[in-house]
């Protein structure tokens, strides 16, 4: 590969391919799309927590004008599937039916109603009758393991490997991992944290709400357009929900209107598609944002126990972490999930001499967790980083200095992370920045204003990874047409984070040509090569390999062409500036010429198919550090800034590598500050729109900075590794440590309100 002082395309800040189609509201979306006579499909949601449907009548709804079915338990396949989006074979269990008598949580589907209007749909939902058998249902997660109550009963539950699953015991796995000692570190150490820390069901909150619509083509396959992260993982989980083959299920992705991993399941589609199936009917289905909120897939709450310890230069010694995670009604992605809130927190510290880790994740009657941006190491990383700031306060130390004594480092070997070797890090250098740009010298830990509030400063170190290493697939197809232009046609999900441009300028930056020149084409699982989806932080490295590769395999193709048409020998010519050159007598032919010939004159027209895996999965790292202003009299946390630097390899577009990491410090801020998801008694959700669940706004953030400090990975195209997840992780960590160091009260369970706060430093009054 090119070094990076010599690329032309790559490491620019190109602007993304659909910006017109956007800002000037082109029909690009789902719902934008869908033939104007799809059926209207509703969901009868149940009230109750746990119940069991004794009778369902849905007579006087079949009767409404414009009803077109009402489906129950009694229509649909009872197939056991998960709406989990990962490659085969799942870790997540079969745990699911479209339609169950068993209902698990408030929310879950209890009948589908299609009409020819929404308002139709509505009032046949309202005439459906439903006897149910209430039962107690499992509220707390805490009591969840051994509980008299059974979420899952069912002798028919299944999971594909070996995980230490007891679903008996309401237990969807356990883990385990170690090395070294760490009871004898631990009685050795001079200083030794033990602490709890809790994380709640945070809601992704995209834009665009779940929605899909499908339709029966001329050939009678099943056809899907879902807003979606992994098109061809919808397909292979719609033929196992209906029990369908594949060959007879066909998705095809539009544009997504964000996403964060909620779209990493299959939420909204089997219900559509079960009723084109039925009906041959087109059909769709747009939750609204109650539905999104209360019936969506949020992260998992967790409650993270740590013990660590150091010596009294600072040098930590060992790091014990026990996750117990809330699945929720069903498992998708609980299993995968959960290993990552201790491998990718533990890994930071690369001078360990033992770690141990090990977690439980349970079910309960309560809307079922998913993937959300950070996937599990935002919770570990959160009591990490505030268990090795208590460390550092214990030991007199500055935190800064500990972690700077003790982080992980280039070519070190990660044991705690499935034993890699650390191929490329910037982790000191993005510390050693982000203290400067913060000013930490000159303000930690903290300062009184005239107007008595408290300014104060925390930092947090990050990493994530790059794909689901010997498991996730990127693929590309790259085709040469007429005028020296080529198709480039990828199975990832452009979820506005610019992949559709990104990966367009590995292949130009390859093959030598504007970037104008290749043409992305959306996903459709007919055409588009496989690939995994855009998830786990593995469409930069994964998918963006597949290009890489695939670009060189057509310089090859294109180079046989041009010798069958000009009858020179391979080894005179030499691609270069998007034409090939026959070195003896200096003649060259253009991609437009050559593709003409071999259009029009029965040639070999260039093309290739390319997948790429990888057995690693190099971590992008990241420092951040937080200013922030506490109020004494009220508690109340603002945050003033917020600086982050980010080793992410080589960043593709730094434009848009600086707007997705400002992205997602502004949910980093939200999950610390404002973000909660609580419970009545009954389990129902309390937080059930945008105006009770408090999301984030320009006004909430203060000043943001990002800056990169790249390295180069061998693995990655042109020395990338991922940004997607990594840049929400610090931002709870570090604003939690700055309220420590303004007030000395430790907010160890988010979100950290102004309440918490103030009771915190008034223990007198509480």
């Amino acid at each position: 590969m090119k070094p990076v002082s010599e690329l032309r395309v790559v490491n620019q800040p190109i602007r993304k391919k659909d910006y017109h189609a956007l800002v000037t509201g082109q029909p690009v979306y789902t719902e934008d799309l869908a033939p104007r006579d799809c059926l209207v499909v509703k969901l009868l949601r149940s009230p109750h927590a746990s119940a069991l449907v004794k009778e369902i009548d849905v007579t006087r709804a079949k009767k409404v004008p414009g009803v077109a079915c009402v489906l129950t338990w009694r229509d649909v396949p009872q197939l056991r599937y998960t709406q989990a989006g990962q490659s085969y074979p799942e870790g997540s269990p079969y745990d699911r039916y479209i339609l169950d008598r068993r209902l698990r949580y408030v929310g879950d589907p209890v009948a589908i109603v299609a009409a020819e209007s929404a308002d139709a749909a509505e009032r046949a939902i309202r005439l459906i009758k439903v006897t149910y058998e209430v039962q107690e249902p499992v509220l707390d997660f805490r009591t969840a393991l051994d509980h008299p109550n059974i979420v899952h009963p069912e002798e028919d539950w299944k999971i594909l490997y070996e995980q230490g699953s007891q679903v008996e015991r309401n237990l969807i796995c356990h883990e385990e991992s170690a090395d070294g000692d760490v009871e004898a570190v631990l009685a050795d150490c001079d200083a030794v944290v033990e602490q709890t820390y809790h994380t709640v069901s945070d809601n992704q909150a995209m834009m665009e709400t779940f929605r899909a619509y499908s339709y029966l083509d001329a050939y009678g396959r099943l056809n899907i357009v879902p807003s979606t992260q992994i098109a061809f993982h919808v397909r292979r989980i719609i033929a196992n929900a209906l029990g369908i083959p594949k060959s007879k299920v066909r998705v095809i992705r539009p544009r997504i209107g964000g996403g964060f991993g909620a779209k990493q399941t299959v939420e909204a589609e089997p219900y559509p598609a079960i009723v084109t199936w039925l009906t041959g009917r087109p059909a769709m289905i747009v939750y609204d944002r109650e539905e999104t909120t209360t019936c969506g897939c949020p992260r998992h709450e967790m409650e993270i126990s740590i013990r660590i310890c150091a010596n009294r230069d600072g040098h930590i010694r060992a790091i014990h972490m026990h996750t117990l995670s809330n699945g929720g009604a069903y498992g998708e992605h609980s299993t995968t999930t959960v290993g990552l809130s201790g491998h990718k927190a533990i890994s930071l510290y690369g001078a360990l001499e033992a770690y141990r880790f090990d977690a439980d994740v349970v079910y309960t009657n309560l809307q079922p967790a998913g993937a959300f941006r950070g996937f599990g190491a935002t919770q570990g990383i959160f009591a990490l980083e505030s268990a090795v700031d208590e460390l550092a306060h214990r030991l007199s130390l500055d935190p800064a200095w500990i972690r700077e004594r003790n982080q992980v480092r280039q070519g070190q070997v990660m044991p705690s992370y499935f034993g890699e070797v650390n191929t490329s890090c910037t982790l000191d250098r993005c510390l050693e920045r982000v203290k400067e740009m913060i000013g930490w010298g000159e303000k930690y830990p903290r300062r009184t204003l005239p107007n008595g509030h408290i300014r104060a400063v925390g930092l947090a170190m990050a990493m994530q990874g790059s794909a689901i290493s010997g498991i996730d697939v990127g693929g590309a197809t790259l085709k040469l047409g007429d005028e020296g232009f080529v198709n480039l046609l990828i199975g990832a999900a452009d979820m506005g984070t610019g992949c559709d441009t990104t990966l367009a300028q590995i292949a130009a930056e390859a093959l030598e040509l504007d970037v104008d020149k290749v043409v992305t084409a959306q996903v459709d699982t007919d055409s588009s090569p496989y690939d995994s989806g855009s998830y786990a932080s593995s469409t930069a490295f994964l998918s963006g390999g597949a290009v890489y590769r695939c670009a060189l395999e057509l310089i090859e193709k294109i180079k046989t062409e041009a010798c069958h048409q000009k009858g020179w020998r391979p080894e005179d010519v030499e691609y270069h500036d998007a034409l090939v050159e026959h070195l003896p007598t200096g003649q060259t032919l253009t991609l437009s010429e050559l593709a003409y010939v071999a259009e029009c004159g029965g040639g070999d027209v260039p093309s290739c198919t390319a997948h790429y895996t990888c057995p690693n999965s190099p971590p992008p790292f990241m420092a951040g550090a937080a200013e922030i202003d506490l109020d004494p009299e009220t508690g109340k946390v603002t945050v003033v800034e917020y600086d982050a630097v980010v080793d992410c390899g080589t960043p593709l577009n730094p434009n848009l590598a600086r707007v997705q990491t400002e992205g997602g410090l502004v949910q980093g801020i939200g999950m610390a500050l404002t973000e909660n998801a609580r419970y009545l008694p009954s389990g129902a959700l309390i937080e059930r729109n945008l105006l009770q669940y408090k999301i984030p706004t320009r006004l909430d953030i203060g000043e943001i900075h990002v800056e990169f400090a790249p390295s180069y990975e061998e693995q990655g195209p042109y020395g990338a590794k991922s940004i997607g997840e990594i840049v929400i992780d610090t931002p709870c960590p570090a604003i939690a440590n700055a309220v420590e160091n303004a007030c000395g009260v430790r907010i160890r369970e988010l979100p950290i309100t102004a309440e918490k706060v103030w009771r915190g430093m008034h223990p007198e009054l509480v």
